[in-house]
């Protein structure tokens, strides 16, 4: 039986490298050969791990993470001395450094069929880590969510960092909206972590959660992962090594495949939209793309409820790499 959607996928995934569908604008951005890629490479002063490999404009370049902070970077690869790795070697690289305790938590904390990956951060602080998620929607975004942000912590916080789950199909149909978001982090408004959120986020509204999502037979999950990179690449834009299953919904086996591509699922402990109430450290989870106005809705309710918090300090945002940071690096 000819299974057409995983050959539309492959054939979605040439295109996207050649940038056929792009706009003039990111002609620059152009991103070939674009593959995992596991070594360790010494770059101004620093170990890093890369992630991946590709040409852009000519030239070869890496995507690489810092092991201890988790922030990711492309550098050029050209005059690096790498050695390819298995996966396993190169975690072994860095054993006692956050990034891959991080990546051991999230796959120990994987068994369920819903909300696999890192649920929580910062135990002890005050305050949460925002994730949005930006799946496929005709609705344009939500921009007060935004708004509210730098409002509420204009005199504390700037940039105001928030971890946004972005799909491939929401960057490819919400232009402008992509343009607005990258203005205010040039503005020093945001600081956003730019999560893979798979790039066509299938959902079946009558398919059972263990053959729905992710786990829908044929799914391509070479594409979904690295074809949202690409497209992040070629919007300017840097892919961190978090990843969000779409419906936060997961087996122990595509947890696996995730990890292998060396991103760090993250789940949420405060879905807002599902009545779920945060505590100091929840990562909470609302939807921005238009189709959840309850979640936007008690979000900026607790951001009022916070307020006086905000004001004395005693209530932050916090960045997503940071707080994973802080949990593993101990």
């Amino acid at each position: 039986m000819i299974n057409y959607k995983l050959i539309f996928g492959r054939v979605f995934y040439v295109l996207l490298l050649l940038t056929a569908f792009l706009p003039a604008s990111y002609a620059q951005q152009s991103v070939k050969q674009y593959s995992s890629y596991f070594s360790v490479v010494q770059y101004q002063g620093k170990k890093l791990f890369t992630l991946r490999n590709f040409m852009r404009g000519g030239k070869p370049q890496f995507l690489v993470v810092d092991p201890v902070t988790l922030l990711t970077s492309v550098i050029p690869a050209g005059n690096l001395h790498a050695r390819a790795l298995t996966w396993a070697e190169a975690l072994n690289e860095f054993k006692q450094d956050p990034y891959p305790k991080a990546s051991e938590a999230a796959r120990q904390q994987s068994i369920a069929l819903q909300d696999a990956g890192i649920t929580h951060g910062f135990p002890k602080e005050r305050g949460v880590t925002l994730t949005i998620d930006l799946c496929p929607s005709h609705k344009p975004l939500d921009r007060i969510i935004f708004t509210a942000l730098i409002s509420a912590f204009k005199q504390i916080e700037k940039p105001v960092p928030v971890a946004l789950s972005v799909t491939g199909r929401w960057m490819l149909t919400h232009e402008e909206d992509l343009e607005w978001l990258k203005g205010l982090v040039k503005s020093g408004d945001l600081e956003i972590t730019w999560t893979n959120h798979t790039y066509n986020h299938h959902f079946s509204p009558t398919a059972p959660l263990k053959t729905n999502f992710l786990l829908e037979p044929g799914t391509d999950l070479n594409f979904e992962i690295l074809g949202t990179e690409v497209a992040m690449l070629q919007h300017g834009l840097t892919p961190s090594v978090f990843f969000r299953f779409p419906g936060l919904v997961s087996d122990q086996q595509v947890v696996d495949e995730v990890l292998s591509y060396g991103l760090i699922p993250v789940g949420s402990d405060a879905w807002l939209a599902k009545g779920q109430q945060p505590n100091s450290g929840s990562i909470v989870l609302i939807h921005g793309n238009g189709n959840e106005p309850v979640g936007v809705k008690d979000f900026i309710s607790l951001l009022k409820s916070k307020q006086s918090f905000i004001t004395g300090k005693q209530w932050l945002m916090y960045d997503l790499s940071e707080s994973v940071e802080d949990e593993f690096g101990q």
